[in-house]
């Protein structure tokens, strides 16, 4: 998966588990100033007041506690606000917002036990604390109760990937395809799980899908150019990674890598050096030259041998 794999799902799950408030189900009770307040608090939670929109929420459940879309509201607000924290690097005010998310949810769940509806946003909260396995409980009651599978096998999904449990990360993605092709994030997920299963020509066509879906959106460039390079396409992860830079000019890490693929495809495409004999050798070396005299005695030797106590040869002329 690399740094920029590990993980994209921080980006995506941001992108993906901020939902709106008031988003859910039907309103019961309040009215007057519970739904004024209710109002305000959407309005700050679109502006990215949080904290603000959370007490806007507070008196919305202080008029109605028996309402399970005002625990929704601000469940979702503390969710938001934890990841602001998050970004502002401040870890204990965003578990304390998470925890806080988590204690609505888990209210709405209470108050209506048989919607997957509470299941399926308290899962949401899990994953950004990163807390894969009882997000994937979640989901699979969620399921049980006939939940909205597109998003259910999503977030079950990015649960897996963060598990790195990569196979069953992408039969979910593949599931949650089923149930809505159009959905880049799933796309983008499932490659970043084939890619790491070394199944670099699936990870490819995904990210090309992805990019057909949003050809703006950078990243997915650069992924794709990576998953190129490690499959050893060094041109095409370079044509790749020369696009997201024209998008994102200051992008370092994709600068780098383009550096090294450029170097490979180099590398690759290089005649094979020419041996040449290393400075100040010479063929009769003082070893060869003793070798050679040994080869010479021990010859010299053989012959001796094979020639001694022969008789001299004489003249066929008798003496007279």
């Amino acid at each position: 998966m690399n740094t920029r794999t590990t993980f994209r799902l921080t980006v995506f799950m941001a992108a993906a588990i901020l939902t709106v408030p008031g988003s859910y189900a039907k309103r019961r009770g309040g009215g007057g100033e519970a739904d004024e307040h209710r109002r305000k608090g959407i309005e700050l939670a679109e502006a990215n007041q949080f904290d603000k929109a959370i007490e806007e929420f507070s008196k919305v459940v202080e008029a109605v506690p028996d309402n399970p879309e005002a625990y929704h509201d601000r469940g979702t607000a503390y969710r938001a606000a934890g990841r602001a924290a998050i970004a502002a690097s401040d870890g204990p005010a965003a578990a304390t917002r998470f925890n806080a998310s988590i204690a609505d949810f888990s209210k709405m769940i209470e108050l209506t036990p048989k919607s997957p509806a509470g299941y399926i946003e308290r899962a949401q909260t899990e994953l950004a604390q990163i807390q894969y396995d009882t997000a994937i409980a979640d989901l699979n009651k969620a399921l049980e109760l006939k939940g909205d599978e597109a998003l259910v096998y999503k977030f079950r999904g990015f649960a897996y990937v963060g598990l790195r449990q990569w196979d069953k990360a992408t039969a979910d993605f593949t599931a949650a395809l089923q149930k809505n092709p159009n959905d880049q994030q799933n796309y983008d997920q499932r490659a970043l799980a084939y890619r790491s299963l070394n199944n670099f020509p699936a990870a490819i066509q995904d990210y090309t899908a992805a990019i057909e879906k949003n050809p703006n959106y950078e990243p997915e460039y650069a992924r794709r150019g990576y998953t190129y390079a490690l499959s050893e396409d060094y041109d095409k992860a370079i044509a790749d990674y020369q696009q997201a830079l024209k998008m994102d000019p200051n992008d370092q890490e994709t600068q780098e890598r383009m550096k090294y693929a450029q170097g490979r495809l180099a590398a690759k495409n290089a005649p094979p050096p020419t041996p040449t004999p290393a400075p100040g050798t010479s063929f009769f070396t003082p070893v060869k030259i003793f070798f050679a005299i040994v080869i010479l005695v021990i010859i010299a030797a053989i012959v001796r041998v094979f020639t001694r106590g022969k008789p001299e040869q004489t003249s066929s002329t008798r003496i007279r």
